[in-house]
């Protein structure tokens, strides 16, 4: 344990000095990330999958916030929606807008909530989202979480649907429009997942956040087995077809995933807890202090192993002194 918490120390020293250079690379990655996801998915526009784009895009990503990065995306997204369908890239248009004026009422902060979302339900392993966005959001990071599924499923509709949204031209407007909402907004999967990972956000953040020992172990719990059941619950109930064997896999990379990054930002010591008792003019305050495990890194130590011995004076040099 104690070479663990010297190697969390060693990296936020490291990220410490050198965090100018890997915020960017970080920008750059996911970015790159994300863009190839969204070619090797969709690619339906020809000329945002061409190699020199993707670099720029993401080396353009690499010094913008995460917002912009947001932004870039977006743009990114209805472009190869409107290769498919005009119209459904406007239902998307309008379904953008609303969640941007959401995320940047109420928790403008979490925009890389809404990018990794669809990239994580892109690579098959969305459980962890709830759990580490309760351990380290707000309850408002809710939305852009729900954002990303959305989209998430708004981009799978528009991949298993291209050509009957391509050759759609005889259908009434009204009635395009129509089974275009009631595509996305109708997928029991889709509103399962909204459920499960809602309340298992909350739940995490309502439980880390309680005065107890290990509450954030408790919260990671507690989120675990509120997504778990809802799925349970959704499968038997609703016969919505959640794989059952990915799904717990999942889970269990999720609870691994949390520990990590508890460890990393959240690592107390619950024996040496302290309480306190004072008051004021107008309160009483009762106070819960638990110190953090931090260890200072040894100092290097140096050792000679080879002293120069002083050569020895002769005896004729001895005696002429004398």
């Amino acid at each position: 344990m104690l070479n663990l918490i010297l190697f969390r120390e060693k990296l936020r020293a490291f990220y410490a000095r050198h965090g100018n250079v890997i915020i960017p690379v970080l920008h750059f990655a996911v970015a790159l990330l994300a863009l190839v996801l969204l070619n090797n998915g969709m690619g339906y526009e020809r000329r945002l999958r061409a190699p020199i784009v993707v670099i720029l895009l993401s080396l353009i990503s690499a010094f913008l916030p995460w917002g912009g990065i947001c932004v870039l995306l977006g743009i990114c997204v209805l472009l190869n929606i409107f290769a498919v369908s005009a119209e459904f890239a406007l239902i998307t248009l309008a379904f953008l807008l609303v969640v941007a004026l959401l995320y940047y009422g109420f928790s403008p902060r979490d925009s890389i909530i809404l990018i990794l979302t669809p990239v994580l339900f892109e690579l098959k392993i969305p459980y962890v989202l709830p759990i580490l966005v309760g351990l380290g959001g707000s309850a408002f990071s809710l939305i852009p979480l729900s954002g990303g599924i959305v989209l998430s499923y708004i981009l799978n509709y528009v991949h298993n649907n291209a050509a009957p949204l391509t050759n759609g031209e005889s259908v009434d407007v009204a009635q395009k429009y129509l089974q275009m909402l009631n595509g996305v907004l109708l997928d029991k999967t889709m509103l399962l997942y909204l459920l499960a990972f809602s309340l298992s956000l909350l739940v995490v953040w309502c439980v880390h956040r309680l005065s107890v020992n290990n509450a954030w172990d408790l919260g990671i719990l507690a989120g675990i087995l509120t997504m778990l059941f809802v799925f349970f619950l959704g499968n038997f109930w609703y016969s919505v077809g959640v794989k059952i064997i990915p799904l717990l896999a999942g889970l269990l990379l999720s609870g691994v995933l949390a520990e990590i990054y508890r460890f990393l930002v959240f690592h107390v010591d619950y024996s040496r807890t302290e309480y306190s008792q004072f008051e004021d003019d107008d309160y009483y305050y009762y106070v819960k202090a638990v110190p953090k495990i931090t260890v200072a890194a040894p100092e290097p130590k140096t050792q000679t192993i080879n002293t120069p011995k002083r050569p020895r004076k002769s005896a004729d040099e001895g005696e002429t002194k004398r």
